[in-house]
């Protein structure tokens, strides 16, 4: 090695290190060691119901809880009831009486009153009788202490004294919704404005200093008093005298159409728009529940809560439960914990997504494989390691060894000197991704025209020489960083002497197969695969390759640092130090950070994570460690949503730091126990932009959305990403569990 040539390398990469960096080098820290003592919290499920065959069962419009907890509804076909513990919906009014209806409401002395296109019904003591004194429609009932009002296009109706009695009050027709206040004035919300009806006077809001506009479709109070009124443009919160705040797109309001508001038992405004619910608490501080993952359908049209605080949710199309559960952080482990192993665990030890025959049908799910199933094993591995770090289970253990036997078999099947395959599947399976097919010449041309580093693989998948497997070759880099990462954290954390041996040969085989392939992974067919390329004659001299060159130089020294830590043989060190000083590959590292925006892509930096935990244990050289050290560091303060939490624990594990502590805890509260992967469209959104960063290729929004209206995560997808989600799968719980039982193992979370 040419000392002289490698200190003057250092120098000068701490000079462009310096010089690239528009941010403090040292990530965010948390300003205090924080532990979260594992406590039940709110934990938020959905429960999406289905009233009828019928568009118009379906179309929900007001919705209402009786005191026995029966569900009542109002649809443009009738009005139907949900009795509490059955799902099924039966309709009330039959006959020629059936008919469109708009208001469900339920008094105080325990009445359910109905306002159809006929008039106005009461159900009591189970019996069901229509109202005399009013002239249909009835479109709203509101409820008022002592006296009830019916509205409709024809007038105002107050039920006293046994009756119905017409109100002399001149309003719009158009009336949308009512609300009393705690006086007992009657406001009204109509499309030409608000009204105040009292004393047999009306006042009307409408102006711009009165209203947002004055398209008014909803009404509720706060806990202060105060009166919300949904209008075209957002929410218009008055003092009941003047208008005192608005909220719009820009305060949280994901669509300018509100159609309801009301107040939760816990204090909440929950505001029911187009584009989905949004709940504000006092402070101003919200949360957006939209997406089928939600709803069944995202114009809301009614709320009403239960007894245990559980929202029933009217919609166009259906009604959703958004039911409230207390839970602690290990109840919630477990739930995913039991869903991975019931369903998403394959012979012969895969971690898998589920595909669905139906689309969102999850009663119609079968294992399915996928390019990255040895990444996302090996991502299992790292979980079922740190989960016996943290507890010293045993059947962590077992699993762990299982998950390193598979990742070692995809080596083994493949009857070669070092490559493995990226996943195995039973021979008899009839459907496989990316199935073995012929190219013709056009299609050829118009690939390498598109990319002219394009491999046509027409034989992906192979069967095992016992014929009980088929494999998938044309194996990715990423996937190799997937089994090094799993490698790392099943040597340090389970591993026993006879285990550490195993991955020691596994290692050394592989690595000696990339150096002999001069640093490139060879498949069957004697070519490297398409991704796979660390050589120095692609990564330094051809330009097509410019884009991996600093990601691919990282991986390749990594790999070797490895090797030569497991080994301790010395042709490792050697060969990583000749590609340092003869091949440049610490300056190509150096720029990790820095990459051109047109090369950057999310997905490299959870394949960053996986790496830098491995160099900053095994490098020795003091100036080496130091560079890496302030590489990983940049790394972090460039990430500082903390949206990443497999890369705030990476950074944590390497460095002793505990970073973004608050996110993390954030996210393993706010992740939803559903694991189908709705599809989420956050470009209807109102309260964000569409915006082309932090990834310039990517269409994403200008907020990081909340765990709960993500689709479900892997950590290597962008999470700004405009749209998202498959309806087609479910995906494995290993991003939730993983992060979790890393947050044990080094303290973060303790029960």
């Amino acid at each position: 090695m040419n000392s002289n040539k490698t200190i003057f390398s250092l120098i000068f990469l701490s000079v462009a290190l310096a010089g690239c960096q528009s941010k403090p080098s040292a990530p965010p820290v948390n300003s205090q060691d924080m532990v979260y003592q594992d406590t039940p919290f709110v934990q938020e499920t959905h429960d999406a119901y289905r009233v009828g065959i019928d568009r118009a069962d379906n179309e929900v419009r007001s919705i209402a809880v009786d005191q026995e907890s029966n569900i009542w509804i109002a649809t443009a076909s009738g009005i139907f009831r949900k009795n509490k513990d059955t799902r099924n919906w039966e309709p009330i009014i039959s006959g020629e009486s059936r008919g469109p209806a708009y208001a469900v409401r339920v008094n105080q002395n325990g009445d359910v009153l109905l306002g159809t296109w006929d008039g106005i019904y009461r159900f009591r003591n189970k019996q069901l009788t229509k109202e005399e004194g009013v002239k249909p429609p009835i479109s709203e009932i509101c409820i008022a202490g002592e006296g009830n009002y019916a509205l409709g296009p024809h007038g105002i109706w107050r039920y006293e004294n046994n009756k119905w009695t017409p109100q002399d009050y001149s309003i719009a027709r158009s009336v949308r919704d009512a609300a009393t206040d705690t006086k007992g004035n009657l406001w009204v919300a109509t499309d030409a404005g608000l009204y105040l009806c009292k004393d047999g006077k009306t006042k009307l809001y409408q102006d711009v200093s009165d209203l947002i506009s004055c398209y008014a479709r909803a009404i509720s109070f706060d806990p202060s008093g105060n009166i919300w009124a949904g209008v075209m443009g957002g929410v218009s919160v008055r003092d009941n005298e003047k208008l005192i705040k608005k909220i719009t797109p820009q305060e949280g309001i994901p669509s300018i159409f509100i159609n309801c508001i009301s107040q939760s038992p816990d204090g909440l405004m929950w505001v029911g728009t187009n584009v989905g619910i949004v709940r504000y608490a006092k402070d101003g501080t919200h949360s957006l529940r939209f997406s089928k993952r939600w709803l069944t359908d995202n114009k809301v049209n009614d709320l009403a809560f239960d007894a245990l605080g559980n929202a029933w949710v009217a919609t166009a199309n259906g009604v959703s439960l958004i039911k409230r559960n207390m839970m602690t952080m290990e109840d919630k482990q477990k739930n995913f914990y039991g869903q991975l192993m019931k369903k998403h665990m394959r012979d012969p030890w895969t971690c898998g997504i589920l595909h669905l025959e139906i689309p969102g049908d999850t009663a119609s799910w079968r294992n399915s494989d996928d390019d990255n199933d040895g990444e996302y094993t090996s991502g299992y591995l790292a979980m079922e390691s740190f989960r016996y770090a943290a507890t010293k289970d045993p059947d962590a253990k077992m699993k762990a060894r299982k998950a390193f036997e598979f990742l070692k078999y995809l080596q083994t099947v493949t009857g070669t000197e070092g490559f493995f395959a990226r996943s195995i599947v039973p021979v008899d399976w009839k459907e496989v991704h990316d199935g073995n097919r012929t190219y013709n010449q056009k299609e050829i041309a118009e690939e390498l025209v598109s990319d002219p580093r394009y491999k046509p693989v027409e034989k992906r998948w192979r069967p095992s020489a016992d014929s009980k497997w088929l494999w998938k070759g044309d194996t990715s880099t990423d996937e190799m960083d997937g089994h090094m990462m799993g490698y790392f954290y099943f040597y340090e954390l389970v591993a026993d002497a006879a285990e550490k041996e195993l991955v020691r040969d596994h290692v050394k085989k592989i690595v000696d197969y990339v150096i002999k392939n001069n640093y490139n992974f060879v498949d069957v067919d004697g070519t490297h695969t398409h991704w796979a390329v660390w050589s120095p004659d692609q990564i330094n001299h051809d330009p097509d390759w410019a884009s991996e060159r600093s990601i691919n130089s990282f991986e390749l020294l990594v790999y070797l640092k490895f090797a030569g830590h497991l080994t301790g043989d010395e042709k490792y060190e050697k060969e990583y130090r000749r590609l340092i000083d003869a091949e440049g590959y610490l300056d190509n590292v150096s720029r990790l950070n820095s990459k051109n925006p047109a090369w950057q892509i999310y997905f490299d930096r959870t394949l960053e994570g996986y790496l830098f935990p491995i160099i900053l244990k095994y490098e020795n050289d003091p100036k080496l460690k130091e560079f890496y050290q302030k590489l990983m560091d940049e790394w972090m303060t460039n990430q500082p949503a903390g949206e990443n939490l497999v890369n705030n624990l990476a950074y944590a594990f390497a460095c002793g730091k505990k970073v973004n502590v608050a996110q993390t805890l954030d996210f393993l509260k706010d992740a939803p126990l559903d694991l189908m992967d709705w599809p989420i469209d956050h470009t209807l959104r109102e309260d964000v932009q569409v915006v082309r960063n932090p990834i310039l290729e990517e269409v994403q929004i200008s907020e990081l959305p909340p765990a709960s209206i993500r689709s479900t995560v892997r950590w290597d997808k962008n999470p700004w990403a405009a749209r998202q989600g498959d309806l087609t799968q479910v995906r494995e719980p290993v991003f939730w569990l993983w992060p979790y039982w890393e947050a044990r193992y080094l303290g973060i979370i303790q029960n």
